[in-house]
Order: C-alpha cells, then structure tokens, then sequence
C-alpha cells in the first residue's frame, strides 16, 4: 500500500516515539482487532492517553471503556452541536459512566462563524483540544480510512504535529466488521444517523452527505473543505 507523504511540521515537544518505533507498531497493529491497540496504548501511557469523540457514534467509546472504564473521553462542545448529538453524549453517560472532560471555545468564539469556516473550527475545535492535550502524551482518535478518500492513508499510530502520538484504533477496521461489532454490542448511536446523516459535526456545516461514495461530504459540503483542522 503507498504511504502519503506528511507535510514536515515543528514539533511543540520532543516525539514520544521515534519514526522507526512508529513503523513498527503500523506494521505490527496493520491487521490487529482495535481492543489490542487500544490495549496497547493504554498500557504505554497511562493516564497520559485520553480519547477524543464527536459523539457520532460511540464505536471508540464502547472498545475503550472496555479495556479501561476510567480512560478521559474529551468532547469539543463547540457551542453548534445538533440537539442529537448533546443527547448521544447523555445516554452515553448514562451507559458508561463516562470519566468526561468537556473544553468549550474562548469568549469570542460565537462571532467567528461570521468570518468563515477556518476561524471558527480554529476557535471551537483546535484551541480547545490543545488545552485537552497539553498535560497528554497521546491520544486516541476515531479516524477511518474509509471515510473520504482524503483518510486513505490514515496510520494507525503516527506522531502529530503537538508530538505526541495519535493512535487511530479503527483506521484499518473493515467496515463490515465495525458494523457488526456496532450491532452486537448494541453501542449508542446519534440518531442522525438513521436519518440520512453519515458524519456529523456542527450544524451550521453538516448536510446529508452529497456524494454517496463519501460520507463526509455532506461536511463543508458549500467548500472545498474536508477536515476541521485537528486531525491535520
């Protein structure tokens, strides 16, 4: 499979894995079911590993809390998310009793729509997720492959541009497989979905996708836009 080539980006700290270490374990987790890298993370990082969800789905949620229930779950509540997204966190705390950690945008966050997309994903996502990271020496993120053809490429373990490690336990995970976990384990889902919606974000962006081969592109769907910026 060819590999993307990673815009070079200045480390905020020294990496936590070297680019060989980071070889390796993509090799090694290439095939792996995401409960063993899941398990493998936990066990490097302790609780410097926290994970990160829109709350689409809680897919990562569920295989996470069942090899560690106290793992931090962080959610980006940028002040835009769909009334159904606010209640899938609920019933997930419900169901989890999840360990939340909530980070909202500074202040002038609700004029900065206004003044496009990048202001306001920078405002209501970026910022408030390096707040989240900055005492983490990883993370773990539910990016897929199949997404949109912009994640073909995605690792399973890769270090980001703040140098920690990112670990995206479902990046190889067939969908059919994904699916039937997601039906066996009856995981909590946003209710979106079963409306049309594929990938949701915050309302003022996300349509029902326009694109049936891309699930993402019912987001920035007016832009050339595919990414919010924290998983750049």
């Amino acid at each position: 499979m060819p590999t993307a080539t990673p815009t070079p980006v200045r480390l905020r700290r020294p990496a936590a894995l070297s680019a060989a270490e980071v070889d390796a374990l993509n090799e090694r987790f290439e095939a792996a079911h995401p409960a063993e890298v899941i398990r493998w993370a936990t066990d490097a990082f302790g609780d410097g590993l926290c994970l990160t969800t829109s709350f689409s789905d809680t897919l990562l949620v569920d295989l996470a809390v069942a090899v560690d229930p106290d793992i931090e779950v962080v959610f980006l509540d940028t002040g835009l998310h769909f009334a159904e997204t606010l209640d899938t966190l609920r019933r997930a705390m419900v169901r989890y009793g999840l360990h939340l950690r909530v980070e909202r945008p500074d202040g002038d966050a609700p004029d900065l729509f206004e003044l496009g997309t990048d202001a306001c994903c920078a405002s209501r996502k970026v910022a408030p997720l390096d707040r989240a990271l900055a005492d983490k020496r990883a993370w773990l993120a539910g990016m897929r492959r199949d997404d949109h053809a912009g994640r073909e490429y995605t690792p399973i373990v890769q270090v980001d541009r703040r140098g920690l490690v990112k670990v995206n336990p479902l990046a190889a995970w067939p969908a059919a497989e994904a699916d039937a976990y997601a039906a066996e384990h009856d995981i909590v889902l946003n209710p979106l979905l079963g409306e049309g919606y594929e990938s949701v974000g915050c309302w003022p962006c996300t349509e029902r996708p326009t694109d049936d081969a891309d699930a993402r592109s019912g987001r920035w769907a007016d832009s050339t836009r595919t990414e919010c910026g924290i998983h750049l």
